[in-house]
């Protein structure tokens, strides 16, 4: 090419594309020079930019070489080339070495007369300084939070913001500066000077109750600072649940706001408002409403978005905006088109699905995955809604499932389908036949394992069952080895299934015994032998009934058996049938996932959940035996979920577990101290149980020394009769003595005084006696226990207007684990039958059956619980948890 000639846009060179760090790190010579050039020295600061932000990595001593090179810059008068220097010693403050030394010259540029010196030097300082050497810039910095100038005013404030994280005690005494700078005329003042007051007061909830009180009555012009007062308020409201209307009166003030991002914002809050009456979200639903006709893109996506969020749990408060809605499906914005059309299929009727549909598949190669899924997530709950519709519904989420997309978007396709496969019979074959046209082409593995396990189990039972059978042998010719021993155990299913194919799926399994992976090797040759001699029930078991074991049990005695080799064959019968999903441990407070609880051969990811729940037990049992008081108690049986014993906004906060033994419970109360400027000594929690003759306390073990922010365990152990259950309460005192600490040494004081902090009471229920455990086969087991010995208990639960809402409250009081998917209620249902299973601490294993139906007034739940165990005593206990 010609030199003179001019290239095209798409191949101009970047001039930073190609650089090397050594080479930079050496051009940093320029700042050294006896006279600077400006021009120059900018160019060498800009390319250390450009390397920070394309990812290299400096060390501790390249980067001190290069801070203390740039801090040679200040003789320099260039006011752009200042700017520079300020950027560069910003970034490299957090990785150099005593980057402290440089606070003179900062401090120098705090009160010069240039304020755009005096606002960069600041954001610098921020970084640099430390709690020890805040208190000798705090003149400063107070006098530039009440600066006239608004850049060095918020300069300041967002500093004291991220100081904050340094020495809250003393950006906390600047708050009245920040009061005044509240009353700035500069939006942006205003905005950070509310963000770090509220920030400071955070913690008291009375304090900013008092702060959004006093200013929701007078007249922030910021529309950044009311957008923030608006979010203020809502967690005013929410935290406190109160029925003063003021905070409620102030946020629908402002949907009537000139500014839209403030209309905006008060709409949106109550529109996420648990409690917005009907009245208040019709207000609200307005504003999105005249922001969908906006001629800003911006303001429609953000109504979409937030209708898109409504309509999940309040549909009808959306419909008035149908119409608008409707216009916006065709908006050259595909994200507004696709919100728009997701959340009319939410709330649309079955007569306007098909166009909806159609609609959307034009424009569906322009949208990205993550708009797709929220499209999948809407089809799913259509086919919920209009089982009629099921074959455009198939046949829209087949065209995603087939067009280029990642696994995950494939995933929940897939999954989507088979959620309307199981939901409509009449929809199995349409299925079947679209994603036999998939897995021609399909590129991921685990989506055509999954498709040819549902075509072995539903494809023999359609009406032409040998159609698929070309499918599955295809993939079985052009596939790999994981996908090829699928086929071999869907091909044995046919055989099992469907008889008058059985002499040809021989013929076909018969190809595949010189495979060249093992695993389809070993399927064949097992399938033929068991086809050939007619062992249908054998094959049976095999192919169609789940493993007899959970297979995190299966696999913990396999590696047992292993280690330890016996003489003796492993025997699949002496395995555990009992999925024990144990309490984590502290710092862990998920609870048990519906994966963990399901019964059935468990997946990959749940071996490896149960096995955390098994290590987290497993984890206490050694901490426990570890404490010499503790170590002859025996064996640990139970250990409970995490009960908070104080708000977690507090001064000290305090949460307990309890564990159970055989003859002694043993309570762990893991203290947290919040307060930066007290060191605790001797914490430990005085318990008073409420039926003292019940039990006996035992021991105490405290904390000897409890700093900020450091958590620790201190424990109570009592003691039980042999054999006993007790419920009853404690009444609980936390009590420990306060050290203060010199803020100038980080030292505590030589005194101390006791002090005493009241915390919430504790309670031992049924629960904690019993152990979540999965029964595989429960109506067997069930019919197995006696009648006579069962209790029988009828109850209400009030104020539980829902079947989900109830089944979630009996799992979460009985403490007990579902089986036969019977947490899963039918939508809408107003009655349900939930079956679970546990094993109480004695080693009894109890069942529960509990019928339940919404009442006639639609605001309560009945409930007939009948629990079954081989001790009648048990039975009673477990009942009286509602009694």
């Amino acid at each position: 090419m010609n030199r003179f000639e001019k290239k095209d846009d798409d191949e101009y060179e970047f001039p930073f594309e190609n650089l090397d760090k050594g080479q930079v790190v050496q051009e940093k010579r320029a700042f050294n020079d006896t006279q600077l050039q400006p021009r120059q020295c900018a160019l060498v600061i800009s390319k250390f930019l450009y390397l920070l932000s394309r990812g290299d990595t400096f060390t501790k001593t390249e980067a001190t070489d290069i801070f203390f090179a740039a801090t040679k810059l200040f003789q320099s008068k260039d006011i752009p080339l200042r700017r520079m220097t300020y950027l560069l010693l910003k970034e490299f403050s957090t990785i150099s070495q005593d980057a402290i030394i440089v606070t003179s010259s900062l401090i120098k540029d705090m009160s010069h007369k240039i304020e755009l010196y005096r606002a960069n030097a600041i954001r610098v300082l921020c970084k640099i300084i430390d709690a020890s050497s805040l208190p000798q810039v705090e003149r400063h910095f107070k006098q530039s939070i009440v600066e006239k100038d608004p850049h060095v005013s918020s300069a300041a404030l967002v500093s004291s913001i991220h100081l904050l994280k340094v020495s809250p005690e003393t950006v906390k005494r600047w708050a009245n500066e920040v009061q005044e700078a509240i009353s700035n005329k500069s939006n942006m003042v205003q905005y950070h000077a509310l963000a770090l007051l509220h920030r400071i007061k955070q913690h008291d909830r009375l304090a900013v109750t008092k702060l959004v009180s006093s200013l929701i009555r007078g007249s922030l012009r910021s529309p950044y600072a009311q957008c923030y007062l608006i979010r203020c308020a809502v967690e005013v409201i929410e935290e406190t649940n109160t029925d003063d209307r003021t905070f409620y009166d102030y946020i629908e003030s402002r949907l009537r706001d000139r500014n839209e991002m403030v209309a905006y914002e008060a709409a949106r809050s109550v529109c996420s408002l648990k409690n917005s009456s009907l009245k208040e979200l019709t207000s609200a639903v307005g504003v999105l409403q005249l922001f969908l006709s906006s001629s800003k893109p911006t303001l429609r996506f953000a109504a979409v978005r937030t209708l898109n969020k409504l309509a999940q749990t309040n549909p009808v408060a959306v419909v008035p905006c149908n119409l608008d809605m409707e216009n916006l499906i065709t908006d050259s914005n595909r994200s507004i088109a696709t919100l728009a059309i997701t959340t009319l299929l939410k709330i649309g009727n079955e007569s306007n699905v098909e166009r909806l549909i159609k609609q959307i598949t034009n424009f569906l190669g322009d949208i990205n995955d993550e708009f797709k899924v929220v499209v999948v997530e809407s089809i799913t709950m259509l086919s919920i809604k209009f089982p009629k519709k099921y074959k455009h519904l198939i046949l829209f989420l087949n065209k995603i499932l087939r067009d280029e997309g990642s696994l995950q978007l494939k995933q929940k396709t897939l999954d989507a389908i088979l959620n309307v496969v199981n939901h409509i019979p009449e929809s199995k074959e349409i299925a079947l036949n679209e994603l036999c046209d998939f897995i021609e082409d399909c590129e991921y593995p685990d989506l055509s394992v999954q498709i040819l396990h549902l075509l072995g189990q539903e494809g023999p039972l359609t009406s032409s069952p040998s159609k698929y059978i070309r499918y599955i042998f295809n993939r079985i010719s052009l596939d790999s080895g994981t996908i090829r021993a699928a086929a071999v155990s869907s091909l044995a299913k046919f055989g099992l299934l469907f008889e008058p194919m059985r002499h040809k799926i021989i013929i076909l399994i018969q190809r595949c015994l010189q495979d060249e992976d093992d695993e389809v090797r070993d399927r064949a040759t097992l399938y033929l032998a068991l086809l050939k001699s007619d062992n249908v029930k054998l094959l049976n078991k095999l192919l169609m009934d789940d493993i007899p074991v959970p297979l995190a049990n299966l696999q913990r005695s396999l590696e047992a058996y292993v280690e330890s080799p016996s003489a003796e064959p492993f025997d699949i019968t002496k395995v555990s049938t009992v999925i024990e999903v144990v309490s984590p441990v502290m710092g862990d407070k998920s609870a048990p996932t519906k994966q963990q609880q399901a019964s059935g051969p468990s997946t990959p990811k749940m071996q490896s959940q149960q096995q955390e729940k098994v290590s987290a037990q497993e984890s206490y049992a050694s901490q426990l035996s570890a404490i010499p008081q503790f170590a002859a108690y025996g064996k640990l049986l139970k250990s409970s979920e995490f009960v908070e014993l104080t708000e977690t906004e507090t001064e000290y906060v305090v949460n307990c577990v309890k564990h159970i033994f055989a003859e002694h419970i043993v309570f762990q109360f893991n203290i947290t101290n919040t307060l930066n400027d007290q060191l605790l000594e001797n914490v430990f929690v005085k318990m008073v149980p409420s039926n003292p003759k019940l039990v006996k306390l035992e021991c105490y073990l405290p904390v000897d020394s409890l700093p900020y922010g450091d958590p620790a365990s201190s424990y109570v152990a009592i003691r039980i009769p042999p054999d006993a259950t007790p419920t009853l309460a404690f009444a609980n005192t936390l009590k420990f003595k306060v050290r203060e600490i010199d803020p100038s040494t980080g030292e505590p004081d030589d005194g101390g005084f006791d002090e005493q902090y009241k915390i919430e009471d504790l309670e031992l229920l049924p629960k904690d006696y019993m152990q979540r455990a999965m029964c595989p086969n429960f109506q067997e087991e069930w019919k197995r226990l006696p009648e006579e010995i069962q209790s029988v208990q009828t109850f209400q639960l009030v104020t539980i207007k829902t079947i989900d809402d109830a089944i979630k409250e009996l799992i979460k009081t009985l403490s007990m684990a579902p089986c036969e998917k019977s947490e899963v209620a039918q939508p809408k249902a107003n009655k349900h039958i939930l079956y679970l299973s546990g094993r109480f601490v004695n080693g009894v294993s109890v069942l529960v059956r509990a019928r339940m139906k919404i009442d006639g007034n639609g605001q309560n739940t009945d409930v007939e619980l009948t629990v079954k165990s081989e001790d009648e005593i048990v039975n009673e206990f477990v009942t009286s948890a509602y009694v």
